[in-house]
């Protein structure tokens, strides 16, 4: 059983640690607004030794513990929550209208300070551990918030890992990648403008619904058209306004989309191709475009040989079985990749469940595993020991 294979010395505090669990949950905060959560956080972190910063990327909280003069190693938990209503009904729910912690952040926070509090009781390592509460992860860019106010120069790491969980795959069980792990997100703001005019006489117009309504079809053309089939790319077009009557051609129209990919390459083709072809349709049809191309996260390229001890470390401790053996990457994104791009590490992934544990992420019924709490903060205790050692 994977259970068996909790520290003892987390065992001890997983009660008292789920309990902290859900009382974040019940206390959700949105993206830099994480005040309360950041007090708490580092309010317990001081108590237990550790030297605390807060404030970095406005809400986060970064916390070192010393021991000796080895490396040095960082470890990121997130902290913010999403603009979700929550449905679960649990006696822990939500007390924030419209704000609930719908992607597990409640329990990385609480995962990753029961394994401070033990590693500050034990101190079985020889180097600097790097604690990152990090705030904004969802869409903000809390990391390159982070980033940019200095976080790896004032608190430099060999290497960095950070944990998500992930609903579908058997809890506790834990999942490793090499090389491009999650999507690249791109978001593209787009404006068509025509010539208005009356719906009865539309030859007197340049109508922008029919230029967007040819784009949209058009854009698919370059995934299958431009892609190497074995590469991955996504053009969705999430949404398309114009005019408000039946009986005129509005003067303008717009659409956003989001573009993904796995590789940089393929990032750049998708802005290139889009681009021009965006500006063709309209002017083949008489009509200008205006595009505004927002550049949000890179692709999550995970480095291989801090994936590999990490991974080497899971199976010495739990066992091959106990991997997941068919991870493949995501076509989500995570603001993480900023992180890697700048510092050797990992990006690593803890089942949440199968079944009706299994509630997918951003859903409003969904709630973390609190079974995964004792092995995830295990796993960071012999990640740091291992690295540390």
């Amino acid at each position: 059983m994977i259970a068996d294979a909790v520290l003892p010395g987390i065992a001890a505090i997983q009660e008292e640690m789920i309990a902290l669990r859900h009382s974040l949950h019940a206390h959700p905060e949105l993206g830099f607004e994480e005040f309360a959560t950041s007090e708490r956080v580092a309010a317990c972190l001081t108590q237990w030794g550790f030297e605390v910063c807060t404030g970095v990327g406005k809400t986060g909280v970064v916390a070192t513990l010393k021991n000796g003069e080895g490396r040095s190693i960082g470890l990121r938990a997130d902290m913010d929550a999403l603009p979700i209503q929550e449905t679960t009904g649990l006696p822990y729910a939500s007390r924030i209208d419209g704000v609930m912690h719908a992607c597990g952040h409640d329990g990385h926070t609480a995962t990753l300070l029961t394994a401070a509090k033990h590693l500050a009781q034990t101190r079985a390592f020889n180097g600097t551990v790097n604690l990152i509460f990090q705030p904004a992860e969802e869409g903000l860019g809390g990391a390159r918030k982070m980033l940019e106010e200095g976080l790896l120069e004032r608190f430099p790491c060999d290497a960095i890992f950070a944990m998500h969980n992930v609903p579908g795959y058997p809890v506790g069980h834990l999942g490793f990648y090499s090389g491009p792990f999650m999507a690249s997100a791109d978001t593209v703001n787009i404006k068509i403008i025509g010539n208005g005019g009356h719906g009865a006489v539309p030859h007197k117009a340049v109508d922008p619904v029919l230029v967007c309504s040819s784009i949209v079809i058009a854009l698919q053309s370059i995934v299958s058209r431009n892609v190497n089939p074995q590469d991955m790319a996504i053009i969705t077009v999430g949404s398309l306004h114009a005019g408000s009557a039946s009986n005129v051609i509005p003067s303008s129209a717009e659409m956003s989309l989001s573009v993904r990919a796995l590789t940089p390459e393929i990032r750049h083709l998708l802005e290139v191709r889009i681009t021009e072809l965006v500006n063709g349709q309209a002017a083949s049809f008489g009509a200008r475009a205006h595009i505004d191309y927002q550049h949000c996260h890179p692709v999550l390229i995970n480095h291989p040989e801090p994936t590999a001890f990490a991974r080497e470390v899971a199976r010495e401790w739990l066992g091959e079985g106990q991997l997941i053996d068919d991870l493949r990457p995501f076509t989500a994104s995570e603001d993480f990749a900023f992180v890697l791009e700048k510092c050797p590490g990992s990006y690593l992934v803890i089942g949440n469940g199968e079944g009706d544990s299994g509630c997918l992420l951003h859903n409003p019924g969904y709630d973390f595993n609190d079974a995964c709490l004792p092995i995830g903060a295990s796993y960071w205790v012999k990640l740091v020991e291992g690295f540390l050692g």
